[in-house]
This record gives C-alpha cells, structure tokens and sequence, in this order.
C-alpha cells in the first residue's frame, strides 16, 4: 500500500519477500552486461564506413551505426566524449581493426538529430499493456548541497522532460520522448502513441493523463477494445450521460465512491504502474540522473540511446519473482 496511506503504521506492515526463480540466467545476463561483444560487434565494425553520397556536398566518412555505437559505448560505461574516443581506439586496436575512430568533435556534431532504428524488437502481433510515465531529467545548474553549504545565490535550473512507454508484458521499453519541463504529458501522448507498432490492450497511467483528450485519443487509435486504467481526482463527478452511457471513468469514480480507492486499485490492476516509477528509478541508476549534452538535439539522441541500452539489458536477461512472504 502507499506509504501516504499507511504512514502511521508503517512500522507495523511487513515488508513483501520475493525469491528469483531464474537466478543463473538472470545471474549471467547480469555478467554480459560489461562484456564488449555484447555492445560492440564485428557485423558492426564491419559497417563502420558511410555509404557514399550521391548528391552534391562533402562525404561522410563514418556511418550512423558508428556514430551510434560509439555514443552508446559511452553511456553504458558512463564516459564523456573524449574518452568515449579513447576507449574506442583501444577496442578497435584489441579486435586488430583497421578502422578511424571519430573524435570528440564529430560525435557531438553527428549525435545532433542521429536518426535511431525503432525500438521494439518482439512479436509486433502480441498486444501491448502499456504504462506511461514521465519524470525530470536535470541538464545543468548548481546542486541544493553547494546552495545550503556555501549559501549561493539559487538560480533557475534548466530540466527536461523525459516520457517513456513500458510494456508490462515484455519489459521492453516501446515509447519515449524528450521534450521541455513546461511541456504536459496528455500533450506528448499521441507522439507517444505513433511510436507503438502494434495493438494495445491495456493502458495504464496516473492522474495527470486524466481527461477528455486522452479518453478520446485511445478511443480513436484503439477503440472500444483497449482497457483504460487512469485514477480520477477526488472530486471527480459523473459524465451527464453516466446513467444511460457510462464511461469507463464514469465506472472507475462509482467504483471508487462504493468500494474506495485502495480497493479500486487492486480491483483495476493500476498498482501494475508502480512498474512505470520502477523504470524512472532503473533509468536514473543504469544511465543517468542527468544528460551531459548541452543542445536540445543531442539530448533527444541521448535519450533515444537510453531507451536502446536498457532494451539491449533487458534482452540479455530479466528477473522471474515468486513471492515468498
């Protein structure tokens, strides 16, 4: 239960206990995820050169792919650009490759507007049970401790909204987009949506996403067959067609009033989306707390970035928990 509901006697709940079903697989893909072959293969070395242009202008000397591969390196082992190339030549000199590492320079005028392949990898006739979620990426500005410490003047920190899509079914994550702090999440949504290749069955999100908009986007995109879970404010009232047409929030706000909210939530599934702030918590951990570029561009292929190394994670290899207590 919500630590909010339970404050008074949280002391008193006691805590789940989950035991991993699958630990030597999940065990080793934890291993593969430091090892270089797994990042970094000869396929793709093999394409390290660009194609050549057919059009007027000058001739690009590395390809997309080694752009890409490059600056996933250095997010993965969380190295800035300079030694991203260094760590590159080092890599390319073990493999006895004959191949031009681009420097510093070039990785950051490539990486603006790089154009990523699409995310999802799995069976695109599966339905999708989607969760979306959004949380604040910090791109530069004094920290709260040098602000109390040294008592420095509070200046305004610039931030960037980071929206992603997580399918509970496959763990992979299928949506995302970076986009500026004032920006609100029912307006990023149908971005969002472009993005998913394939039905969707469940959508799950929290009470920012409450509305009309939403409601009808999902209704023109997926019809009446997907499943909407979005907790409605608590003064929420009923639809004026609620009694010969109810709405699915219609039903949601009756629910609630007759059987109350925990109950509600347990009923609907919508503690499924605490999986959502458990991706934000992996996000912040794995990648970053914060992006290192400084242009709008490059942050945006940075984050697509972040979405393509926690899927290739993923891929090697996830927990299975039964719960034991």
């Amino acid at each position: 239960m919500p630590h909010k509901v339970n404050a008074a006697r949280r002391d008193k709940i006691p805590k789940q206990r989950h035991r991993v079903t699958n630990w030597p697989e999940y065990n080793e893909g934890l291993r593969q995820r430091g090892d270089l072959t797994v990042w970094v293969s000869e396929d793709a070395l093999g394409l390290w050169s660009a194609p050549r242009r057919t059009t007027r202008g000058g001739q690009p000397r590395y390809s997309d792919l080694a752009i890409e591969l490059c600056l996933t390196l250095g997010m993965v082992f969380k190295q800035p650009l300079r030694q991203t190339q260094g760590l590159m030549r080092s890599i390319a000199g073990l493999l006895g490759f004959e191949i031009a590492v681009p420097d510093f320079s070039t990785l950051s005028r490539r990486g603006k507007g790089l154009t990523l392949p699409a995310t999802r990898k799995t069976d695109r006739s599966d339905p999708v049970h989607l969760v979306v979620d959004s949380t604040g990426m910090k791109v530069f500005g004094e920290g709260g401790w040098l602000e109390e410490k040294h008592k420095t003047k509070r200046k305004r920190r610039s931030w960037r909204k980071l929206h992603l899509g997580l399918d509970l079914v496959s763990g992979e994550i299928v949506c995302s987009d970076l986009t500026n702090d004032e920006v609100g999440d029912p307006t990023v949504l149908p971005e969002l949506l472009d993005q998913v290749d394939g039905p969707v069955s469940l959508f799950l999100a929290d009470g920012a996403y409450d509305g009309e908009p939403t409601s009808d986007l999902l209704a023109v995109r997926f019809g009446s067959m997907i499943e909407v879970t979005i907790p409605p404010p608590k003064n929420a009232i009923l639809s004026p067609n609620a009694a010969q047409d109810p709405t699915a929030r219609d039903r949601h706000i009756v629910e609630i009033e007759s059987r109350g909210r925990m109950a509600w939530q347990k009923a609907t599934g919508y503690n499924q989306r605490s999986r959502g702030e458990t991706l934000m918590g992996r996000w912040k951990t794995v990648i970053a707390p914060k992006l290192k570029a400084r242009g709008f561009e490059n942050q945006k292929t940075e984050a697509g970035i972040g979405v393509r190394v926690l899927n290739r994670m993923t891929g090697i290899g996830r927990p299975s928990f039964e719960r034991t207590a």
